[in-house]
Parts: structure tokens; C-alpha cells; sequence
């Protein structure tokens, strides 16, 4: 008998196939050729037949380069950490494909000259939060509070309420972070109450800053009590407030969430806020403050080493200038119109419009209910939705899988329809 092996075609003849060299011209002809051997390995050991080959081979090639894929958040948590944090908006994707290239992120195209980096994005951050002298903008919020500690409290104390100890996510603690700085942690208070008196009395000439962490991502209720940025400021050393977040001003549904623009007036030297999370941006850490303190901040050492690419700050310059975000969009819908939309959905589907409590998310607003409405279809459907392409995530509740559309956009209301039927 002959040896069907042999009948399995040749990679060079897989890679001219049209379909398959177009993908390559895409993807990469070292990706595409590792996929196209692992298909003919899988023929010569029986798994799939010679003349299956191409067909598998087109089944096998991802969306594109890179590993990542699509989501659609139907989890009702509108800033999700695990799905990438804010989703951008159309303005920022069309800043980030037009700044992929060359561009003039640091040179003047008027004069000829090197130029301020960033300078479109800072205007902007400026313009955002009048209150603030000077801004600047790192990778992330936790380089904003590492930046801070390193220079201004290098070999310092930095004063702190032992009930804002907080840790951030993944193991890592604002403590840990700050004390990596070279400098000291003094605290004050214990973890449920601290008071104005326990500041005062552990100021001295060692200290660099009193630090203010906002608990974002939990809640201490009961016999409680803090200190507000206000009076920290009444005494007389710098306050530095990690308001977390990023929201620049306040916003009607989150009363109690600390804003940027509030904390200055309240008197805080510097503020820092993440831009993922309620501005809705890339990530970013945002710094607001007096224009010495923020200029000290810049012309550290390391404020290069943190520094930001040209794609984040244009990505952030078209989030701060440009239409309302997603993560605005998210948390302003008025809940009839995901109602609707909900109703709308399970009648085509054959399902159920049920009401839903969504979350802020991203270690914001802790315990705040976002009033939603959902679409239940039967647990089992939760894993076969995230298999598809795109994958839909929603929120398994005893046997129901639950979409929650106060994360859907609007437009991604037909992706959940074609998701849900391949399913069915």
C-alpha cells in the first residue's frame, strides 16, 4: 500500500496557496510557517487527512500578529482590570494608527527644533484641571507615587495613615513600593481610625510629604474616621494625594469618589490618578500640582526611565479632546435604555431580560451599584462564548450566565446576537 504521508503537501506549496500568502504578508511568514508545519505534523500522524491540510491551516491562523484577542465586556464591571481596564474610544484609536508612524511627538515642525514631548497632551491634561500649576504624565499610577517619593522625600519620611496601607492589586503594596524608594514610612493612626492629632504629632524635620492613599478598592465602615486633605494641608508640609481613579472632576453617580480638581482646592501639593480607569484612557499616571513641585517632579532621573510613549500620549491628548468615552458612556446610560436594548436582545434570542447590578471596577468607587439589565441564558453558554471569536464575557450567577449590557456598547449589541446563536 502506498504511504498516504506522502500525499500530504509540501510547506512550500502551503504558502503559495493564495489565501495562505496573503495571511502571511499579514501575519508574518515565520508565524504562518510554524501553523503550517504543526498542520502536517498533525496529517503524518493520522490526526487529520493530507487533503485537509489548507482547510486546517486557514482555521488555525489567528486574527492577527498578536496574541491578544478581542473581548466583548458583558460583565456589568465597566472598568474590568482583567480585560484591559478602560476600553478607547474611536478619537483615541484613530490618534494611536496616526502616530504608529513618524511624528512630531518631540520636534517643532515650525522652527525646526526639538520641541517639549508630549506638549499636545500636556496642554490638554492642563486644560482638563485649570486648578493644577503643572502637570506631567508617567507610565502608570503606581510610577506617579514612586516618582513622588524619590524626589521629594529621598531618604525622608513620608507620613501615612495606617488604615490607607493599601495593596494594589497582584501582590504589590503601596508600602512595599514606597519604602523600594530609599524612603522611610512613618505610620500614624491605626486602621479604622486616625486623626489630625496623630499627623501633627509625627511631623519633624525628617519629613518629606504626608501621603493620602484613597481606599479604592474596599471599603472600612462602622467606627471609622480620616483625616480630609484639607486639614492635612493646615500643617504646613506637602500633601500628596493618590486619589487613584482618575477622575478629574466630580461626577453625580460617585459622590464619594475623590477627584483631582477637589483635591487641589482642598490644598493637596501633588495629585495622582491613573488614566484607564474613569478618565477612560490609556494607561497612564496623571500628576497635578503646583508648577515647582510638578517641575521637580519632570526633571528627576527617573521621571525619564517613566516616561510615557508617543503612542500612549496620543491616545490620552484624543481622550481628553475628543467625544465622550466609553467608560463616561458606560456609567451616564440611563438604565431603560439597556432595558430596551435587553428586551430587544432575548426576544431575538429566545431568552430572558432580566434586571442587573453592574460595578465601577478598577479599584474605583468600592460598593457603588450601578443599576443594569442583562440578558440570562443558561450557565453553559458562559464558556462556549468566550471560545468564540470575539470572545463574550458575562458573569456566571448560580446556573445563569448573565450579559450585562452597561458594558456593551450599543454596536457590539449584534456581536452578542451572532455570539450567542453560533452557540446555540
Amino acid at each position: 500500500m502506498p504511504d498516504p504521508r506522502r500525499a500530504i503537501p509540501r510547506t512550500d506549496a502551503v504558502l503559495a496557496e493564495p489565501r495562505i500568502a496573503k495571511a502571511a504578508g499579514t501575519l508574518g511568514r515565520d508565524l504562518v510557517k510554524a501553523i503550517v508545519n504543526a498542520v502536517q505534523q498533525a496529517a503524518r500522524v493520522g490526526e487529520i487527512a493530507p487533503a485537509d491540510v489548507v482547510d486546517t491551516v486557514l482555521a488555525r491562523l489567528p486574527a492577527g500578529a498578536s496574541s491578544l484577542r478581542p473581548v466583548v465586556n458583558a460583565t456589568g464591571v465597566v472598568v474590568h482590570t482583567n480585560l484591559g481596564r478602560a476600553p478607547l474610544s474611536g478619537a483615541a484609536l484613530d490618534a494611536l494608527t496616526a502616530a504608529a508612524g513618524a511624528t512630531d511627538v518631540e520636534f517643532d515642525l515650525t522652527t525646526g527644533e526639538r520641541a517639549r514631548r508630549g506638549r499636545g497632551a500636556l496642554a490638554a491634561l492642563a486644560a482638563a484641571v485649570p486648578d493644577a500649576g503643572g502637570v506631567h504624565v508617567v507610565n502608570n499610577n503606581a510610577a506617579a507615587l514612586l516618582l513622588c517619593a524619590l524626589a521629594l522625600a529621598p531618604g525622608r519620611e513620608i507620613v501615612v495613615s495606617r488604615g490607607e496601607l493599601v495593596e494594589i492589586g497582584d501582590g504589590f503594596r503601596i508600602p512595599d513600593l514606597l519604602a523600594s524608594t530609599g524612603a522611610r514610612l512613618r505610620e500614624v493612626g491605626t486602621t479604622n481610625r486616625t486623626s489630625i492629632r496623630d499627623y501633627a504629632a509625627a511631623l519633624g524635620p525628617e519629613t518629606g510629604f504626608v501621603l493620602k492613599v484613597h481606599p479604592s478598592n474596599y471599603q472600612v465602615t462602622g467606627f471609622t474616621s480620616a483625616v480630609p486633605i484639607g486639614e492635612l494641608a493646615g500643617l504646613g508640609v506637602p500633601v500628596v494625594a493618590d486619589i487613584g481613579s482618575g477622575l478629574l472632576t466630580p461626577h453625580p453617580l460617585l459622590p464619594d469618589e475623590p477627584d483631582a480638581t477637589s483635591a487641589l482646592r482642598a490644598g493637596a501639593a501633588v495629585v495622582t490618578a491613573s488614566g484607564d480607569k474613569l478618565l477612560g484612557g490609556p494607561q497612564a499616571g496623571l500628576l497635578f500640582g503646583a508648577a515647582d513641585v510638578v517641575e521637580r517632579l519632570r526633571r528627576h532621573p527617573a521621571a525619564r526611565a517613566l516616561r510615557v510613549d508617543k503612542l500612549t500620549l496620543a491616545a490620552l491628548e484624543a481622550t481628553l479632546r475628543g467625544p465622550e468615552p466609553p467608560v463616561r458612556a458606560a456609567l451616564d446610560v440611563p438604565v431603560e435604555s439597556l432595558r430596551r436594548r435587553a428586551e430587544a436582545l432575548a426576544e431575538a434570542l429566545g431568552a430572558d431580560a432580566v434586571a442587573s447590578v453592574a460595578a465601577v471596577g478598577g479599584g474605583g468607587a468600592p460598593g457603588v451599584e450601578l443599576p443594569s439589565a442583562a440578558v440570562s441564558l443558561p450557565a453553559r453558554y458562559a464558556a462556549a462564548l468566550r471560545a468564540g471569536e470575539p470572545a463574550v464575557v458575562g458573569r456566571v450567577s448560580g446556573d445563569r450566565c448573565l450579559l450585562d449590557l452597561r458594558t456593551v456598547r450599543p454596536q457590539e449589541d449584534v456581536k452578542i446576537l451572532e455570539a450567542v446563536r453560533r452557540c446555540g
